[in-house]
């Protein structure tokens, strides 16, 4: 874990905002404002100019449910239900179980909003279980699909893109009244992001509750069981490392949460599809930018670094 990190490149695409020390993508992302914490965990902006014939194939592995605006780019997506053809929509995806395979062609602009656990259930009742590994359209929170398309002026920086979409999500909240999500979800995530290496039944007894209903809750904000959503977020943060997105500090700690060799492998290639060295060394431009996302928004939540912060990637 120790050893200099070298991730894949795919050297075609250019992103807008720049690349990692390492030549990985980044797009523009922030937190939210605060009035808005409680729904909305990261605003982001990602702008890639490629060859118009240039194809991409890579994957998302998502913990959580996001409003997904795709402006440019002929784009696919291997879904629960099967392949779909996507081009300019507003979308909301689920969170993911495991690796969804995913492709654009050309060039491609993707504006979004990371939705924390249980906003699509406190918003619209929107299960989080029925939209894992799948996605529909804006209109099942509530939003206008053409009026998200309408948002943003191709002349406005991302941070006035970001600007627009939190306008736009304030006052839907502000209409209906919508109250904020279960704490005991905005605990357990906090707890993922912090130490997923936890026990379930541990968490249970800080905070107070049985056991089984701290699973209803999850199942329902997360749409998994708690054991997955750590395992998951274990799985991430390990990603994150060898895309070189992560802290390497933390490089030690991470290789720690797992037994052994063996049990990295095998559970990094039960979510990924891939065992590690495999996924370090292919080009996942679209994988390393939700990466840098999440890690950018964990940083912060666990005050490792302040909010808007120089990144120890960059």
């Amino acid at each position: 874990m120790n050893r200099q990190i070298r991730p894949g490149v795919d050297r075609a695409i250019a992103p807008a905002a720049g690349v990692t020390r390492q030549g990985q993508p980044l797009s523009y992302n922030r937190a939210p404002a605060p009035d808005l914490a409680p729904w909305i965990g990261r605003f982001y902006v990602t702008v890639v100019d490629a060859p118009a014939d240039h194809a991409l194939q890579c994957g998302l592995l998502a913990d959580t449910a996001c409003i997904r605006v795709q402006l440019r780019g002929a784009w696919t997506a291997q879904t629960r239900d099967g392949l779909c053809a996507l081009g300019r929509a507003a979308l909301v995806f689920g969170p993911n179980t495991r690796r969804m395979a995913v492709g654009v062609t050309g060039s491609f602009t993707s504006v979004g909003a990371v939705l924390r656990p249980g906003a699509g259930h406190a918003l619209a009742r929107l299960p989080e279980a029925e939209l894992a590994d799948r996605f529909t359209t804006v209109d099942a929170l509530g939003l206008d699909p053409e009026q998200w398309l309408g948002l943003f002026d191709p002349g406005d920086t991302p941070e006035q893109w970001c600007q627009a979409m939190e306008q736009a999500l304030r006052t839907l909240i502000a209409w209906r009244g919508t109250p904020e999500p279960e704490a005991i979800s905005a605990r357990f995530e906090s707890a993922a992001l912090a130490d997923p290496s936890i026990a379930v039944g541990e968490f249970a007894q800080q905070c107070g509750i049985e056991q089984r209903r701290l699973e209803r809750i999850v199942r329902r904000d997360f749409g998994m069981t708690p054991k997955q959503v750590l395992r998951r977020a274990r799985a991430l943060d390990m990603a994150s490392h060898l895309r070189g997105v992560a802290d390497d500090a933390e490089a030690e700690t991470l290789a720690l949460r797992y037994y052994d060799q063996s049990h990295l492998i095998r559970e990094f290639t039960a979510l990924f599809g891939m065992s590690p060295r495999q996924f370090m060394d292919r080009p996942q431009p679209l994988m390393t930018l939700s990466l840098e996302t999440r890690q950018a928004r964990r940083l912060e939540m666990t005050e490792r670094i302040a909010p808007g912060g120089i990144r120890p990637w960059q």
